[in-house]
């Protein structure tokens, strides 16, 4: 029997359907046959689903049917609740919710390549104006989804088929007219169309390293550095997720749980449509509400982003009074506060994140935020690290007269440390609340390594020892393989193209890395990849590694803060790319995608992603530039990311006098190890007692609770309230008291919500907010007041 790791308990009371299968697709070939077409298994037909009232073959019933249901027998422990089972595990996520149905319809077709491009450019530009919001938002991939599904549906319906040509004049046609309308729209090339949109979607930290650049270095980046450094990041993370895919997506227990809504959603759309009608329904009309509502709290009425009745109540009280309820309460402008007790109705901040993560997960996070809230406030009115100094929050770096340091005197148009220049302007400061937000992030990374070791160390030994023997358990696993697998020299050879892409980039471009520093970035990114891809996978959430690595390279590139950009992105943002393609990899294992479809789909998203990122960031820097390097931003544009990227090249840059011994920071390194000792004591008392109380042990997941215990570090914090409530409603409310409602539209109205009020963000944002240009404000009245913080708390001199 294999080794259970231990896994959270979080019911996910959703119906399992015996889906009988459809008639069988008929349409023509995909645009690659080779990397789609089934391998046959002792020269019988390739199996197919063990779900389906048909007939299978005697192949297909030994390898899917009868392994998966004795495997249930077997292994299977799962609690059923009026005759629906209670899905806790990865095990149970295989064998009860996601169907192993596979119908053998083409995937790649002109088609679903051309609706995924043309959303990949909708999605990658979102999420590039996201990173200059005060709240930084993923873009929806069930919103991208449903958007896919939309257009899938009329293509199918409304562009002329062979069908319409044959007996006619215009037969000959016959073959064209099937290669751009293959007939109906059916899961797999509607898979295919959105995971190159949500792939091109995940971002690439390479651009806003441009953009930091741009902002505080005054470099344009050449575009030939551009172009081989983002396909360097992105492709060299792929790479490693291809070799990684026998420990971290094969296995039943690597489920990404927030990948299950978009699985759920494809099965129930394609393997359920007498539901569909009304699921898009409810799709399109909460769709409208978003797109109508939007506008009035993000332009018209932004006092609906953070209505705090403290903060209402102080207007007239003393300063010293005010300053503390801003500090406090105050949050619906970026940096102006900690939140406490802001309702906000902001949908484009709260997202629907909130409706797909365990309640175990947001658990574990609300006890980091609830500790975030005490100690930020000790840390800044106990002046630790000088805090009064300088605001409370942001992540700009200061003089130690609390105005802004003037880097440009010390590093030069070099960019290189000039250490006179350095004793005469000084060392940079950092607020208390950013030196814990470091802390956090580095206790954060021991954790990770050390929850891993612990709790998951025997299931990752039994996992190598079934890559080992090319055996894996799950159902869905041994269902993909009539298909041919993308060999490993495919991503082997993506590697090495990767590798030389960036080493072009360290000798011909603007970086300052020395090449052996950058060689040594890939290898602590490559070591640090799989305990990141774990945890996410296991859990649903990860632990942002840039601060470890811009730690090593402050060690290895001194007095170089680009050379630390680079170094950063070229070890921490292939983990980044790499967890999320290992999910969109699981997705494919889910829904039968052929692995030699899912590597062409990934590169092409990425690239095409990575190329939209770039252009959507210049647009949005050349026209904000005064607003991204502010402190402070406002309520519509916010800096703080490219902020806090060259606020930590620049300090690790100077790790020697910052965060060496007897340094002001020294606590910052030291934490990673700090961060190790509580996880090895939680392991050692959940062996001695795994349950105390209703709480089991290891269902504290320390890495996430250091993660939120500066999660309201920067940024717009109004919205916390709010996301909690909307998290317990759908994730407890509804699962546990409307498990039916709940698994037919909790998901679609959520990517609904998403979808609505994100398109709405990116008319605003070019059309009014001044992404290409001059701003257009609403004009000013109490909703939205000319002067100070729109939730009117203005103390900290904000109506000065």
């Amino acid at each position: 029997m294999l080794y259970q790791a231990p896994t959270p308990s979080y019911p996910l009371f959703i119906r399992f359907n015996s889906l009988t299968r459809s008639a069988g697709y008929q349409g023509p070939a995909p645009l690659f046959p080779f990397m789609s077409s089934p391998v046959p298994v002792d020269g019988k037909e390739s199996p197919v689903s063990p779900h389906t009232e048909e007939a299978t073959s005697p192949t297909s019933e030994k390898a899917c049917g009868e392994a998966e249901y004795e495997y249930l027998r077997n292994e299977g422990d799962a609690v059923f609740v009026k005759g629906e089972p209670v899905v806790t595990t990865g095990r149970d996520v295989s064998l009860y919710l996601v169907d192993v149905r596979d119908d053998d319809d083409p995937a790649l077709t002109f088609r679903s390549l051309f609706i995924g491009t043309v959303f990949a450019c909708l999605g990658a530009a979102l999420c590039q104006i996201y990173d200059f919001k005060p709240v930084q938002v993923t873009v929806s991939t069930v919103f991208l989804l449903l958007l896919s599904y939309t257009v899938g549906l009329a293509w199918a319906k409304f562009v002329p088929r062979r069908s319409s040509v044959e007996g006619t004049r215009f037969e000959r046609l016959g073959p064209i007219l099937d290669f751009f309308n293959p007939g109906e729209f059916k899961i797999k090339e509607h898979v295919i169309a959105t995971l190159i949109a949500s792939t091109a979607s995940y971002g690439n930290t390479a651009v806003l390293n441009f953009a930091v650049q741009r902002l505080y270095y005054s470099t344009d980046v050449k575009a030939i550095t551009a172009v081989l450094a983002t396909f360097s990041t992105s492709c060299f993370g792929y790479g490693l997720c291809g070799l990684l895919r026998p420990l971290t997506v094969y296995p039943s227990e690597m489920v990404y749980w927030a990948n299950l809504p978009t699985v759920s959603i494809f099965q129930s759309l394609h393997f359920d449509t007498a539901a569909n009608h009304k699921r898009m329904k409810l799709f399109w009309l909460a769709f409208a509400g978003m797109f109508a509502w939007e506008v009035i709290p993000s332009y018209i009425f932004p006092l609906l982003n953070g209505i705090n009745i403290f903060c209402l109540a102080s207007q007239h009280a003393k300063p010293s009074i005010q300053n503390i309820f801003t500090n406090v309460f105050g949050g619906a402008d970026a940096n102006e506060g900690l939140g406490l007790l802001s309702i906000s109705l902001d949908w484009q901040y709260i997202t629907s994140v909130y409706l797909s993560l365990p309640l175990i997960q947001q658990a574990n996070s609300w006890v980091g935020i609830a500790l975030c809230y005490i100690i930020l406030s000790v840390i800044y009115y106990s002046n630790a690290w000088n805090s009064l100094a300088f605001p409370m929050l942001t992540t700009s770096i200061f003089s130690s007269n609390g105005s802004i340091y003037d880097q440009s005197a010390v590093f030069g148009s070099t960019s290189q440390l000039n250490q006179t220049a350095l004793n005469e302007v000084g060392l940079p400061y950092m607020t208390g609340s950013y030196v814990w937000s470091n802390i956090t992030a580095n206790l954060s990374i021991g954790g990770l390594l050390a929850h891993c070791l612990c709790f998951w160390g025997p299931y990752l030994r039994d996992t190598l020892r079934n890559k080992h023997s090319e055996t894996q358990s799950d159902p869905h696993w041994k269902a993909m393989q009539k298909y041919k697998e993308a060999p490993f020299w495919w991503y082997i050879g993506l590697l090495v193209l990767a590798f030389f892409s960036g080493l072009i980039v360290i000798v011909r471009g603007q970086t300052t890395l020395p090449w052996y520093a950058y060689i040594v970035a890939l290898l602590l990114g490559s070591f640090i990849t799989p305990f990141s891809q774990l945890l996410y996978a296991r859990m649903g959430n990860g632990i942002a590694t840039n601060q470890l690595m811009k730690m090593v390279g402050g060690a290895i590139a001194p007095g170089r803060p680009v050379a630390n950009l680079y170094f950063s992105m070229w070890s921490h943002d292939i983990i980044a790319q790499s967890i999320g393609l290992a999910g969109d990899l699981k997705i494919g294992q889910y829904l039968k995608i052929p692995p030699r479809v899912m590597f062409l789909t990934q590169v092409w998203g990425t690239i095409l992603g990575a190329a939209i990122n770039y252009v959507v960031m210049i647009s949005i820097v050349n026209a904000q530039h005064t607003i991204l390097v502010s402190p402070n931003g406002t309520n519509v544009w916010s800096g703080q990311v490219v902020q806090s990227l060259n606020s930590d090249a620049v300090t690790w840059s100077l790790a020697r006098e910052l965060y060496g011994p007897g340094g002001p920071y020294f606590i910052v390194p030291l934490s990673l190890l700090i961060g190790i000792v509580p996880t090895v004591i939680q392991w050692c008392a959940a062996k001695r007692w795994p349950t105390i109380g209703p709480l089991k042990v290891e269902s504290v997941i320390l890495p996430i609770i250091y993660m939120y215990l500066a999660w309201l570090s920067s940024g717009v914090n109004s919205t916390i309230t709010s996301s909690i409530i909307v998290g317990l409603v759908s994730q407890f409310w509804l699962r546990k008291y409307h498990p039916g409602w709940f698994r037919k539209y909790n998901y679609i109205l959520g990517g609904a919500l998403d979808g609505g009020a994100q398109v709405m963000i990116f008319i605003l944002s070019f059309a009014v907010f001044g992404a290409s240009g001059v701003p257009r404000p609403f004009p000013s009245w109490a909703g939205n007041p000319a002067e100070g913080n729109v939730d009117y708390c203005n103390g900290n001199g904000a109506l000065s």
